[in-house]
């Protein structure tokens, strides 16, 4: 087997990339290829640190993988691969790319956990119908892509990986976030389109480094107020929802039970309360009061009743979105004219200079 080898020098070593792609190699042939490298130029062999073996008939990584002791990033798309073996882990990789074959939850090694070294792993394009837990404990990810699966929902331990950066979950079949997904706090781009999410969480607005939204082709009507919280975002992917193709405005009221009653009021008239006099259940209670966002409401408060409405925002001056907003009763709904638009034309709520790409079609 001839080796497609390149060499590049830098300060500390000399480094080869071996490209055995589009070649229809199978395992066996792979194991032998590796064998009589590894014999022939055991220097060379040493230096090996990236291996592309995308486009090939490998439905199994051989064995001997583990002789590329100084192996950084491997690339095995596209074979159908069934399994990634334990042997695998002891390669210092920081890119493992395995898109496109046909891995699902139980083709990850007990082991995979251990990759320290770990930056970025490709598994789009398989059959996974959940985030293996294996996968939670590689904690030196950066960049994460598991699009064009099967998955339904996201772990709520998802937070284990706070290190990421990138997240692409598109092409899936979520139908809902976790607020855990808020705890990522180093996130800078987060792809979550073309899926089943009718809603997002508020804890959204606590990706404080988030540039990058991407929600296009899902179901979203609206999406939560605290998103303008997000100073960093340039870029907010919105089309093919109900939100840009039909604006929803639905008011939901119920009538106030007896405790949200007296909890108003106690709230409102800022009545002493706290052990021994009350029960902790209901001291939590009052402490769960949620303030009106109509600032003429002048310090209402809400518990369990409360009013859903629709918030049109400008975002940056050219696209009006619509935001979920809570109020305490149907009497606090502003009218939009009220809302201050400043010179660049950018709503009150939102910095104009905070929205650069809009897209909604």
């Amino acid at each position: 087997m001839e080796d497609y080898t390149s060499d590049s020098s830098d300060s500390d070593s000399l480094h080869r990339t071996i490209d055995y792609s589009y070649l229809m190699l199978d395992t066996n042939t792979l194991y032998h290829s590796i064998e009589c490298f590894a014999d022939k130029d055991k220097k060379q062999f040493e230096n090996v640190d990236t291996l592309l073996l995308y486009h090939n008939m490998i439905n199994t990584l051989p064995l001997n993988m583990n002789k590329f002791r100084n192996l950084k990033v491997l690339d095995v798309s596209s074979n159908g691969l069934l399994q990634l073996p334990e042997i695998l882990t002891e390669c210092p990789l920081t890119s493992l790319i395995a898109k496109n074959n046909n891995l699902d939850c139980d083709s990850f090694p007990k082991s995979f956990g251990s990759f320290i070294t770990l930056k970025e792993l490709n598994v789009s394009g398989n059959n996974l119908t959940s985030l293996p837990e294996q996968i939670l404990e590689v904690t030196s990810l950066k960049y994460l892509y598991i699009g064009g699966n099967q998955i339904r929902e996201l772990p709520t331990d998802i937070w284990k990986l706070n290190g990421l950066q990138v997240l692409y979950i598109g092409g899936n079949k979520l139908v809902d976030v976790p607020d855990s997904v808020g705890k990522l706090n180093q996130l800078q781009a987060l792809n979550l389109s073309d899926n089943m999410l009718e809603r997002l969480p508020a804890a959204i607005a606590n990706l404080k480094n988030l540039k990058s939204l991407l929600l296009h082709k899902n179901r979203l009507r609206t999406l939560p107020t605290e998103i303008i919280a997000l100073k960093c975002l340039t870029e907010l992917s919105l089309r093919d929802n109900p939100l840009v193709v039909r604006f929803v405005s639905n008011m939901t009221l119920n009538p106030p039970s007896l405790l949200e009653h007296a909890g108003r009021a106690i709230k409102i008239h800022r009545i002493p309360y706290g052990a021994p006099d009350l029960p902790t259940s209901l001291v939590e209670y009052l402490n769960s009061a949620h303030h009106c966002v109509n600032p003429k409401c002048k310090g209402s408060v809400f518990f369990d009743n409360r009013v859903e409405h629709i918030k049109f925002v400008d975002f940056c001056g050219k696209y009006r979105i619509p935001l979920l907003q809570y109020l305490c009763s149907s009497k606090c709904i502003e009218d939009d004219s009220n809302s201050h638009i400043d010179e660049s034309g950018a709503c009150g709520y939102a910095n104009s200079n905070m929205m650069k790409k809009v897209l909604l079609g």
